[in-house]
């Protein structure tokens, strides 16, 4: 394949690329959909000529993503949507062994994260993929000359999803976007239980800390929340939850967890971990209380659900202590611990999701960026769901991957289903 001499890219470093080329290879092991999938791309050709720029974590899973609809005909080029989240030998090897174009860096600085999103904007996209609707913002802002090439996009998660429509509401929004994150077989398992494993992980990788038996905070109760709850209940310690919506309260109270707001949790916790998709979750009213040596992280897709200036200005002293972890020493002689500069600590310190749950999320994103080639012509400008006919088949073809039949509706039960008359 092209060299990284050859090809548009910034990453760390070339050299890398052999360790990337073997993770990939390990993660598409788990991803048996997305390889079906690639087949039919392969075959069929159904993105021939179309430019895609994607602005996403730079993961191995991610990686198999790109081949996939590089292998369907697109043009694509990759930047990350995080400054922490690449993986620099995945990035490497996408360059050197599969010529696609990456603009990465683990560690990048705010300025770099904006030029690698600028550099992907260049490539004048015909849809854009989005892990937290960055590429769009920028597009619909400073980036308005390549507006009008551009059929459509897709969207990954609950923040960028929530960015969008407010768009679409305000009718800025100047062209049609897919909401990937609120497939059933995305929300209801990449943000449970691929948030749920890959955040206690990057946890316990950053910090060595002994989660049973302490006291576990978790802000917010979406599908994000509910797979961490249930992952640090399991790991033994007493998981605590905040929310600001009743009814995930309640659903949280009846799940058998204690609830209570973050102005009681912070005096009490052990370690804090914010998955809202809000800003400001965490201020200076909660670490005034907060215990000697607690440990605050987020799991939500920006940074700004910590108020990390706030910490800054109450402390005298920060020194890095550990890899992602920087301890704050307050001026009444506590210490505050931060995880990952208060970005996704599941990418900060781990690796993500796993690339079994990556499967039917990235399944999802390849379909829809399939369905918006398609169907552009006829889509409004606005925020779409995932077809319910493609969120089915990548849940049947998950399924048959991994071995398991179900049940069909008999033409009996069909027609009952979709009938009135027939009662008791």
């Amino acid at each position: 394949m092209s060299t990284a001499a050859q090809i548009n890219c910034d990453i760390k470093s070339v050299e890398l690329a052999e360790l990337g080329k073997k993770r990939i290879e390990w993660a598409n092991q788990s991803m048996k959909v997305l390889q079906i999938i690639r087949k039919e791309f392969i075959k069929n050709q159904p993105l021939k000529g179309i430019r895609i720029s994607a602005c996403l974590h730079v993961t191995a899973e991610t990686g198999n993503l790109a081949i996939c609809l590089r292998d369907g005909g697109a043009d694509v080029v990759l930047c990350a949507s995080n400054p922490l989240s690449t993986q620099d030998d995945v990035a490497a090897s996408l360059v050197r062994d599969n010529g696609i174009p990456v603009y990465a860096i683990k560690g990048e600085d705010n300025d770099t994260y904006y030029s690698h999103i600028t550099a992907a904007i260049d490539h004048r996209p015909h849809i854009t993929m989005d892990d937290g609707a960055d590429l769009v913002s920028v597009l619909h802002t400073k980036r308005t000359d390549v507006l009008e090439g551009v059929i459509g996009g897709t969207e990954e998660t609950t923040t960028g999803v929530i960015r969008l429509r407010a768009m679409a509401k305000q009718g800025v929004l100047k062209f049609p976007i897919v909401a990937v994150n609120d497939a059933d077989t995305k929300h209801l398992f990449d943000n449970r239980y691929g948030t749920g494993q890959s955040t206690i992980d990057g946890i316990v990788r950053a910090t060595n800390f002994l989660l049973a038996g302490s006291k576990f905070i978790v802000a917010g109760y979406g599908w994000c929340g509910r797979g961490l709850a249930s992952r640090a209940r399991g790991a033994g310690a007493e998981v605590i939850v905040t929310e600001v919506d009743p009814t995930k309260a309640l659903e949280a109270v009846m799940d058998g967890f204690r609830v209570m707001s973050m102005a009681d949790a912070a005096k009490i916790g052990d370690v804090f971990c914010t998955v809202t998709g809000n800003k400001s979750v965490l201020t200076k009213e909660h670490f005034e209380v907060m215990k000697d040596g607690a440990i605050i992280s987020n799991s939500g897709h920006f940074n700004v659900e910590i108020d990390i200036p706030a910490l800054e200005k109450m402390s005298s002293s920060k020194r890095t202590t550990r890899n992602f972890v920087d301890e704050y020493s307050l001026k009444d002689g506590r210490k505050i611990n931060l995880l990952g500069e208060g970005r996704l600590i599941n990418l900060a310190s781990a690796e993500g999701h796993p690339a079994s749950v990556m499967d039917m999320s990235f399944a999802d994103q390849a379909l829809s960026v399939e369905f918006m080639v398609k169907n552009h012509k006829t889509l409004e400008k606005r925020v779409y769901k995932v077809p319910d006919e493609l969120d089915k088949r990548v849940a049947r073809l998950k399924l048959e991957s991994m071995g398991i039949k179900i049940d069909r509706l008999t033409p009996e039960q069909e027609e009952y289903l979709a009938g009135w008359a027939e009662g008791t």
